[in-house]
């Protein structure tokens, strides 16, 4: 019932908004043509087409809002801003290539740029003002649902943004049904009596709607609660508090008739987010292969000559997704007569050659790691491959520590972008990365991947403190 009143509100705010920008235009358009260019004929149909491609702006960019439906309500003038200049520019924007691509330079240039500061008021204002007004008009009265909370006040505590934010779309908290020995929670809400008291207070207060504020055990007292809500044809929401009891955050999906809950959303799983991720590896992992690798080699092998005789790469057996093991390439940037293979590099480390430090510092080394990502074993943005023995010390500190081999290893990621990198002297260090890397997983999307990227080439120019 909430989800529906929210959607529907949301399609009857966008429906006026688009009436007032298609308002505010023939407004301006009649103002420009009486005013200040008399005698001009108003061509409808050429303005028709301008105001239709106002309106297709709009609609384009109220489809790309993800879960604004949820959120459009609340009274935030920075919120309010941002959607104020996406929906002007998205308007306008469309209007400018239509302009741009049939050369049409009928529009009057003052009235154009008249026109969008005012376009961006006038939404601005509508954000403000309108869902409120259009929630007091369409929900108060009969269409009020009078809420009865039953939990404990901790719980109705949680949900007291919330509940404050739907009272705009109609749900009236009358009070509370708790078992603890209190006449009203520290936000006011009213405590009407204990859960041997639900069916009379129901029918008392004229309830219409339940929400139990945590997920019910099924024991007799909550069966008795629910099916007295049938009996009395009353609404029962139950928030769901799995995410609290799991210790983890969750995620509903429907598959094939069958309902599941996961601990995680992986959109790398779709396949067509892995078709653009392995694009944009062959993009970069090609040219680099060609251009930059031959020079970067001849240069290492000098350094290696003068400074560190022995094998130009280094070849390690690292983890990487599934904790499939593969061999990792690097420019050998240590002397080869050591036998701490397995000890991470520190700073200061007597095993790296004069040259090696700046190879190391500059991320030289790592180039040939672009052999891996055209094998397909690594990508460019992911989280950093570890050897196999520090994976399974890392394990022991992390519960989750595995699950960030759900993706490929990469050569640069999330957590080496924002400093952490080089010898992780802590379990707090490992948390942070492995933090970064469950992000990453969780959350990835093509701005976040090439952003990832760009910041890497800057950090390439001005390198971190920790890359050694």
């Amino acid at each position: 019932m909430v989800t529906q009143r929210t959607e529907g509100l949301y399609r009857l705010f966008l429906l006026c908004q688009i009436a007032i920008v298609a308002a505010l235009f023939w407004f301006g358009v009649w103002v420009m043509v009486t005013f200040y260019s008399e005698g001009a004929d108003l061509t409808w149909r050429r303005y028709s087409i301008y105001c239709v491609l106002l309106v297709l702006g709009m609609t384009i960019e109220s489809l790309s809002r993800e879960g604004a439906k949820h959120y459009f309500v609340q009274n935030e003038l920075l919120r309010q801003h941002r959607l104020s200049l996406r929906q002007t520019f998205a308007s306008i924007g469309t209007l400018v290539l239509y302009l741009v691509a049939t050369k049409d330079a009928f529009i009057s240039r003052i009235f154009f740029f008249n026109f969008v500061p005012w376009l961006y008021v006038a939404l601005l204002f509508s954000h403000h003002y309108l869902p409120s007004f259009l929630a007091r008009g369409i929900f108060k009265g009969e269409r009020e649902e009078r809420t009865l909370l039953v939990g404990t006040s901790a719980k109705a505590a949680q949900l007291r943004t919330w509940l404050h934010r739907k009272a705009e779309i109609g749900l009236q908290t009358v009070g509370l049904i708790s078992d603890e020995p209190i006449a009203k929670t520290a936000d006011g809400i009213v405590v009407l009596g204990n859960s041997k008291d639900f069916e009379s207070v129901v029918r008392a207060r004229g309830i219409s709607q339940v929400i139990l504020l945590e997920f019910p055990v099924l024991n007799e007292v909550n069966r008795e609660l629910i099916s007295s809500c049938n009996q009395l044809g009353v609404r029962l929401l139950i928030v769901s508090d799995l995410e609290e009891k799991l210790r983890h955050p969750v995620t509903h999906f429907e598959d094939d008739g069958f309902r599941f809950i996961a601990l995680r959303e992986e959109p790398l799983e779709n396949p067509m987010n892995r078709f653009l991720k392995r694009t944009i590896d062959l993009a970069i992992s090609i040219p680099v292969m060609i251009c930059a690798f031959p020079i970067a080699t001849v240069i290492v092998w000098l350094a290696q000559r003068l400074q560190s005789p022995g094998p130009l790469f280094h070849v390690q057996t690292r983890a990487g997704m599934q904790n499939r093991q593969f061999k990792i390439y690097k420019f050998r940037t240590m002397r080869p007569d050591h036998d701490q293979l397995s000890r991470q590099a520190i700073e200061g480390d007597d095993r790296i050659y004069p040259i090696g430090r700046w190879l190391r510092k500059l991320s030289i080394d790592e180039l040939p790691q672009f052999w891996n990502v055209l094998r397909g074993d690594m990508s460019t943005v992911g989280p950093r491959p570890h050897l196999v023995e520090h994976n399974k010390q890392f394990a022991i500190s992390l519960a989750n520590y595995h699950v960030r081999a759900f993706v490929k290893p990469g050569i640069t990621g999330l957590a080496q972008v924002r400093g952490f990198r080089g010898e992780a002297r802590s379990s707090s260090d490992i948390e942070s990365r492995v933090g970064c890397d469950l992000e990453y997983l969780e959350n990835w999307n093509l701005s976040l991947e090439c952003g990832i990227i760009l910041r890497t080439c800057a950090q390439l120019l001005m390198p971190s403190r920790n890359a050694y």
